[in-house]
């Protein structure tokens, strides 16, 4: 219950700074990143000392500084390809990353894509806000029939582009996204 407690008031305050100010800031990240590897290895030097049992420790939301350091490198790995080839921000793939110190490979990796999946939704909900179903549809249509009668992508112009460019707060969708995770609401879904 320590590591849901913890990653979730992390991700809370990513949160607050992403709607205030549109970023997440490395104070927020770093020191969350060190907090789970400092619970998850005393909670791993404990458990080989015999003092605290492994079921005790998995209680509290421990899962071993192996897995925390896995599910960080595979989190952030996983969105610094993101970062790379898509509009992502510096402070999402250090978001990411600690989720992933702190939840491990299974549920970070878990909590990443239902990040994306929530991500995409409430990116789509803005961008059809923006422009209107309709005149985005039409838009789309048109951009299809120009694409078949040229044979190749018309470019679409830059005012086009910044409309199809809604910001994707994903602090908040990831906040969302290990609440599931932890809460098991997945098991509601499935």
């Amino acid at each position: 219950m320590i590591a849901t407690i913890a990653v979730l008031g992390l991700l809370s305050v990513a949160t607050a700074t992403d709607l205030a100010r549109h970023k997440i800031y490395n104070w927020t990240t770093y020191p969350g990143i060190v907090a789970a590897w400092v619970f998850h290895g005393t909670g791993s030097w404990l458990a080989s000392q015999g003092v605290v049992s492994e079921a005790t420790l998995a209680q509290l939301g421990w899962i071993g500084i192996g897995q925390s350091v896995l599910g960080f490198l595979v989190c952030g790995l996983t969105i610094l390809v993101a970062f790379v080839f898509l509009k992502v921000g510096g402070g999402d793939v250090k978001m990411i990353a600690m989720l992933g110190a702190w939840l491990g490979v299974e549920a970070g990796v878990t909590a990443m894509l239902w990040t994306f999946i929530l991500g995409g939704c409430v990116g789509l909900i803005v961008l059809v806000w923006r422009v209107g179903w309709w005149r985005l549809t039409v838009r789309a249509l048109r951009q299809f029939v120009w694409t078949l009668r040229l044979r190749w992508w018309a470019p679409l112009s830059s005012e086009e582009r910044a409309q199809l460019q809604p910001p994707l707060y994903l602090a908040e969708c990831a906040l969302a996204a290990a609440a599931i995770v932890q809460f098991g609401f997945m098991d509601l879904i499935g």
